[in-house]
């Protein structure tokens, strides 16, 4: 039960890849005790390249979080609500908005054949810097032909082409619009303009009036839900570097969930978009710039099931330095920096000597080379991190966190913040009401250490080489 002294209470949605969570919090966006909830659920792989969500299950989570979280408001008003969500995932609505898909995630590969061609259609480099998004597989414009292509008659029947969350709010609150934050991430979203890119959706045979209305306004929920004013969604992206604490230049954020991102926010969008990278909207004064891997935690838990190893598997520093193994990571198909789609996982070095340790340990070290490489990115087209500050579920692991330091070569602050992007949603809301935050601060240092950081670029080297080598050669025109 919130305390007399709480003036205002926030309530937030996070919609992930693997959890949905919600909370409340007061004024200083600080987390109301016992507020917190959480269902978990699962991506559905599948052999040829698919990764879906059933939009009805994400629907029963969301509502059962929310009923648990209001019941811990008790009479104190809920003022206002907020939500954090995957960017990406794709769902087709009927003509009385109902899911006649699953949700696409931004893990389907799928679509990888309809991304190729319209890379041979479309001038990829020209696009890039227009919607901040590549012409792969995981964004709108590949999806939206993939699903022509394969379901023509199901395509004919959607009507409206929606993000997970503007369809779970319109459930929820009556408020299904688009943020500028959700649809700069589909890849059909013109950045300068700050509309859908009516000559690309045009291209893509999908009508503007079928993607919705992109607003950042806030609306009442009405008397269902108390009148609390109803902020759209935006990106879990942007609300992790807003609850980690990276909320203005120089300061890097790292979450390494399900997937994982390194992005910084920028306060323009005047600085160069290295290709490969992606550069998507926070709020009508900021934008983000960053790239995201495909395999983190994904991967992690596929080693500990399918090498039979325990959650407690110890990931020893100095021996992660050393092991011989290389891996690609690419068991889902891979994204930044770049976006090797043709490639699939590999593992180099393997001896009757080897262990499941040893493997896991190479898996791991794999991603976070991924990672070291988009920092570097990010710093050629900025004015360098300042400082690299990192949540997600990896703050659990002391053992990942101090090899994440040493593998690129930084040391690295843990947020304070066991749930950034919740949390950045609220903090999302509480500026939007003309509330003032007070920086978030990340007291922990992890360091790294500099022989062992040798070490890793040694074997990051040697993995690039890898990529290099497997990747085909591009088909003669």
């Amino acid at each position: 039960m919130p305390s007399r002294a709480t003036e205002l209470l926030v309530l937030a949605i996070d919609i992930g890849s693997s959890s949905l969570r919600t909370a409340l919090f007061d004024e200083r966006s600080q987390r109301i005790g016992g507020s917190a909830a959480m269902r978990e659920y699962q991506i559905i792989y599948t052999a040829d390249g698919g990764a879906e969500l059933d939009p009805a299950m994400l629907l029963r989570a969301a509502k059962s979080c929310l009923s648990k979280t209001v019941r811990a408001a008790g009479k104190t008003r809920v003022a206002a609500v907020g939500g954090s969500a995957f960017w990406h995932s794709l769902l087709g609505l009927d003509a009385k908005l109902r899911p006649i898909t699953p949700i696409w995630t931004w893990a389907d590969a799928r679509a990888m054949p309809d991304a190729a061609r319209l890379r041979t259609l479309l001038d990829e480099r020209k696009i890039h810097p227009r919607t901040g998004c590549m012409l792969r597989a995981s964004f709108w414009p590949a999806k939206l032909s993939w699903a022509r292509r394969t379901d023509p008659r199901r395509y004919r029947r959607v009507r409206r082409w929606v993000s997970p969350a503007s369809w779970i709010f319109g459930e929820l609150f009556g408020v299904d619009e688009c943020s500028h934050s959700m649809a700069s991430a589909t890849g059909l979203y013109n950045l300068r303009e700050r509309t859908w890119d009516a000559e690309l959706c045009n291209f893509c045979g999908v009508k503007v009036e079928q993607l919705g209305t992109i607003s950042d306004e806030v609306e009442p929920a009405g008397a269902k839900f108390r009148n609390a004013q109803v902020f759209t969604a935006i990106g879990d992206g942007a609300t992790s570097n807003l609850g980690s604490g990276a909320d203005r230049p120089g300061l890097v954020a790292v979450n390494i969930g399900t997937s994982a991102a390194l992005r910084v926010i920028e306060e323009n969008d005047e600085s160069r978009l290295p290709f490969g990278l992606f550069r998507h909207v926070v709020d009508e004064s900021r934008t983000v710039l960053g790239g995201a891997v495909s395999n983190a935690g994904n991967l992690h838990r596929w080693c500990l099931r399918e090498l039979r190893l325990g959650d407690d598997q110890p990931l020893p520093r100095r021996r992660a330095a050393e092991d011989a193994l290389a891996v690609l990571p690419f068991w889902v198909s891979e994204r930044a920096p770049n976006w090797p789609e043709d490639l699939r996982g590999t593992i180099v070095g393997l001896t009757q000597s080897t262990t499941a340790g040893e493997i896991l340990r190479a898996t791991t070290c794999s991603v976070f080379y991924r990672l070291a490489e988009i920092l570097e990115l990010i710093e050629s087209a900025t004015a360098g991190a300042d400082e690299i500050i990192v949540s997600g579920g990896i703050r659990h692991s002391a053992d990942a966190l101090r090899i994440l330091a040493d593998a690129m070569g930084r040391d690295l602050r843990l947020s304070s913040e066991p749930e950034a992007s919740l949390c950045g949603a609220a903090i999302h809301v509480l500026a939007g009401l003309g509330v003032e935050i007070r920086p978030l601060r990340a007291p922990k240092v992890i360091r790294y250490d500099q022989r062992l950081a040798e070490k890793h670029r040694l074997r990051r080297e040697r993995q690039i080489a890898l990529e290099q080598m497997l990747t085909p050669l591009p088909s003669p025109q």
